[in-house]
């Protein structure tokens, strides 16, 4: 392992007097930090100016007068510079796209209104993309009672209620989108035999995914080691996944919390999964299951996979390990899968990678304001002709995200 790039993730939990609703989990110590794109862009404006001098950040002289010709002033380097006004907002290093270069407020005057989640082209020429934070969105995945996945379903087709209450659906999708995963892999002791295996089928697992997804790995033992950060690279995550050592015990709650905090922070798709690959129960963890899953739900969740490699077990163990992985997955709209041997393993990865790519996403404003707290329960159904009874997999519930007082004012008055 000489040169890799290791950053491990130690669980740290803090519980407030207040109640759950404080727990936290951070990435407290890092072996090697990663490093930001900000961060390389100022140490290039930091080279040009040792390099080349104050003179690459001159401004344009302003424009002669037009009452009399004054004699250009020759510069006087005994003078001090003319600096740009602090108020204006601008890279120290201008970009080759001219665009770039523009204030903000020529970039924030649309052309024309539109509504959220829509693209709309500014006076400038410039495109961006306006988005709702009030708006849910959930991803669903439909099957029929033979358990086969349903694809050519319409907005029509759906409804949605919200602790209990019918929800206008105002956006709908069907579509391989790309996701930011996290693939969490068990490497306690009794993993030793079985990570050959595990690790051909999560790379399957990422073949068969869509090519602009991102992922990264996560080995877990008593402590959760992300061995690999995000990448589309099946090299480098081949290489995550090969930083094993199968020792200690099992802290799984505390992984995932971390690893969804991880995919809240850094994951660039707006559609997030975890996959969780272990053998037994949780024995190490500081947070309890119940906390894990409320502090997924608080990040807007992403979808949780786990396959539970649980033969020869403890039947006790196999049990619990049983009841935690479903819980995880079915209160997020994933599924988790219980192979009767290893030989099932990568089959089973690679119907994950299927179930993933097949979803719908549905968006609705929730009809309770966002200032209310608290969790609120989702049910999604779905029916159409020919296809008998359909069964429709989503999140159960979510926790709203706060949304300061003056964006909610803005948002009420466009």
């Amino acid at each position: 392992m000489s040169g890799a790039v290791i950053r491990e993730m130690v669980m740290v939990t803090n519980l407030a007097a207040g109640g759950d609703d404080s727990a936290s989990v951070n990435a407290s110590r890092t072996t090697v930090a990663f490093v930001r794109p900000r961060f390389y862009r100022r140490i290039f404006a930091a080279l040009l100016i040792a390099c080349c001098g104050p003179a690459v950040f001159a401004q344009t002289p302003p424009p002669a007068s037009s009452q009399a010709a004054t004699p250009t002033t020759k510069y006087d380097p005994t003078q001090p510079e003319t600096q740009p006004s602090l108020t204006v907002d601008r890279d120290p290093v201008l970009s080759p796209d001219a665009e770039d270069n523009m204030p903000p407020e020529a970039m924030a005057s649309p052309t024309t209104a539109g509504p959220e989640g829509q693209i709309q082209r500014s006076k400038s020429g410039i495109y961006t993309l306006r988005e709702d934070v009030n708006e849910v969105v959930l991803s669903c995945t439909v099957v029929d009672d033979k358990k086969r996945l349903v694809g050519d379903l319409q907005r029509g087709d759906f409804r949605v209620w919200e602790d209990g209450v019918p929800q206008t659906i105002n956006s709908f999708q069907y579509q391989d989108v790309p996701v930011s995963m996290g693939i969490l892999i068990d490497n306690s002791g009794s993993m030793h035999d079985k990570r050959a295996a595990v690790n051909t089928a999560a790379l399957d697992l990422v073949k068969a995914s869509n090519p602009h997804d991102e992922a990264f790995i996560v080995n877990f033992s008593d402590k959760a080691y992300l061995d690999q950060g995000f990448t589309s690279n099946i090299g480098a995550l081949e290489r995550g996944l090969a930083r094993f050592d199968s020792k200690n015990t099992t802290a799984m709650y505390d992984a995932v919390a971390a690893s969804a905090d991880e995919l809240s922070k850094q994951g660039k798709q707006s559609k997030q999964v975890l996959l969780i690959i272990t053998d037994g129960a949780d024995n190490a963890s500081r947070l309890t299951l119940e906390q894990t899953a409320r502090r997924v739900q608080r990040l807007g969740g992403p979808v949780v996979y786990s396959i539970g490699l649980l033969f020869g077990d403890d039947p006790g163990d196999a049990r619990r390990a049983k009841s935690d992985l479903e819980s995880l997955s079915e209160e997020t709209g994933g599924i988790a899968y219980f192979p009767a041997s290893l030989d099932d393993v990568d089959s089973i990865a690679q119907e994950v990678a299927r179930d993933i790519r097949d979803q719908y996403t549905i968006g609705y404003h929730s009809t309770k304001p966002a200032s209310l707290r608290g969790y609120r329960t989702v049910r999604v159904e779905a029916a159409a002709p020919h296809h008998g009874k359909l069964i429709v997999r989503t999140r159960k519930g979510y926790y709203p995200r706060v949304v300061p007082a003056s964006l909610e004012t803005a948002q009420t008055k466009q």
